[in-house]
């Protein structure tokens, strides 16, 4: 009874998972948005900070619930920018101590003047003297000042007796609040990239589909990238294709045919049985040769590069697509260094099917035929943050070594947007331990990168597959503008895994 549910219950649990893992990988890729992750580390942090906070005030009566206001919005400064000059746990804690210190100087100190005898510590005076002690202090002691404002003012409104007990409990509060962001920020903010950004882990065994002299010069570069980690590994793939066959299969016959009749031995020559048998042969040697090549290249890269190196010829009967994607899969390779192949003007069918799929993919188009060269400058083209942005900043980096020489730009359509646009590079560029120049231009960025981009090596661009149909459309993407772009151009194209 129950045996026809079993495919249909592994079935739904089989969409499920699915579902899952892509509702997990979306979201994965929106919290490595910078903004996305400060905002969530707020929601997450501050009411959590706050609320132990309340309840050590509600089991100790020494701890005043005045303090929640300036500790509150103090916390919040912290997490949403920490990268900030008042980010500092420091300043932090000074600037809240030093605000309660000052309101309790305001009033003991004006609680003795004639006029103020029996009045409410919050007076005129006391306020005054409160906010005028908090600027000269803080401007001398340089602490953060919002939060010392109000925590001064708020130590006027509370009894007189519990003063003290307030300004040591803003002391203890700010302390703990200040040692969970150090280590927030210590522990897993400054390393998001080891927890967040995917290649950074990954990314290590590439295949290149080596096709003309630009497969050989993408397998170079391929090989640049996987040698930057340790378990790096590069996997050359030639397809045969069938018309190759086809041809060394009709060379073959025609070899024969002409030995048969110089031998007088047409009829042996002719023979069905004899004909059809070159098929295998033919397609051995096709193979054979391709082989042959790709070894050849792969001496090569482990000489100059010093990265273990594979050699896999496969039959295209599938497929190039298809072939290149199950050779990657069964290869264990979580990259693909594809060269650059235009047809009609655009991409080629045969890298719009690796756009398609999830794996990752660098388009290698070569600006000149020398094979022995290095790309030591860099300039990574960003039009928006993310994973993709992400994974362009980390190959530049691993192409480059660290003694290249990295940069970082976007454009532009307006002055309004310059200080947005220095903040998303420098939340981009900050995750990683080496050196990045980061420049913002109003001009467009097919103009930016003609005036500039024979100063660098290589140039790393996206491929704009996050984006729909009728956005690439309004507006192409950044590797189909700069087709006369003379240096070597790497398109990254981010894979859903």
């Amino acid at each position: 009874m129950f045996e026809g549910w079993r495919p249909r219950l592994w079935s739904a649990w089989r969409r499920v998972r699915r579902i899952e893992r892509r509702e997990l990988q979306e979201f994965r890729n929106w919290v490595e948005h910078t903004g996305n992750l400060l905002h969530l580390s707020v929601l997450a942090f501050v009411p959590l900070l706050i609320a132990f906070v309340t309840y050590v005030s509600q089991v100790s009566e020494d701890v005043s619930f005045l303090l929640f206001p300036p500790l509150a919005s103090g916390t919040y400064t912290l997490f949403a920018n920490p990268e900030s000059k008042y980010a500092s746990p420091v300043r932090f804690v000074g600037g809240l101590t030093a605000g309660a210190l000052c309101g309790l100087f305001a009033v003991r100190t004006t609680g003795v003047l004639p006029w103020t005898t029996g009045s409410p510590a919050a007076t005129a005076t006391s306020a005054a003297v409160a906010i005028f002690a908090v600027g000269t202090v803080t401007w001398a002691a340089d602490v953060e000042a919002p939060s010392a404002f109000s925590a001064a003012l708020l130590t006027l409104v509370a009894d007189y007796g519990e003063v003290v007990p307030y300004v040591l409990g803003i002391l203890v509060a700010s302390s703990f609040v200040a040692g969970v962001f150090y280590a927030w920020r210590e522990l897993f903010y400054d390393r998001r990239a080891q927890y967040l950004y995917q290649t950074t882990k990954g990314d290590d065994h590439v295949l290149v589909p080596v096709v003309g002299d630009q497969g050989r010069e993408a397998a170079l570069f391929a090989a640049r990238l996987a040698a930057a980690h340790e378990a790096g590994k590069v996997v050359l793939l030639d397809v045969v294709a069938d018309e190759d066959v086809a041809a060394a299969e009709d060379a073959i016959v025609a070899e024969r045919r002409s030995d048969g009749a110089a031998v007088g031995n047409e009829d042996a020559a002719n023979d069905d049985g004899g004909v059809g048998s070159t098929a295998a042969e033919a397609r051995e040697q096709v193979a054979g040769q391709a082989a042959m090549r790709l070894e050849r290249l792969a001496s090569r890269i482990r000489t100059q590069v010093g990265v273990p190196c594979e050699v896999v010829v496969a039959s295209a009967a599938s497929g190039r697509t298809n072939v290149t994607l199950r050779a990657a899969e069964e290869a264990n390779c979580d990259l693909v260094v594809a060269p650059y192949e235009e047809s009609h003007g655009s991409l080629s069918p045969y890298l719009k099917g690796l756009f398609d799929a999830p794996v990752d993919v660098v388009v290698f188009r070569s600006g000149d035929d020398e094979l022995d060269r290095e790309w030591r400058r860099v300039l990574v083209a960003v039009g928006r943050p993310g994973d993709t942005a992400h994974a362009m900043l980390d190959f530049a980096t691993r192409v480059a070594g660290r003694a290249g020489a990295l940069a970082v730009c976007h454009c532009i359509d307006a002055e309004s947007q310059r200080r947005r646009a220095e903040a998303m590079l420098a939340n981009l560029v900050e995750t990683f331990d080496v050196g990045f120049e980061t420049r913002v231009s109003r001009a467009s960025i097919e103009r930016f990168l003609g005036a500039n981009a024979t100063q660098y090596d290589l140039v790393v661009v996206g491929a704009s597959t996050d984006r729909s149909a009728a956005s690439r459309f309004l507006a192409p993407p950044t590797f189909e503008r700069i087709t006369d772009v003379e240096t070597d151009v790497a398109i990254v194209h981010r894979g859903s895994h």
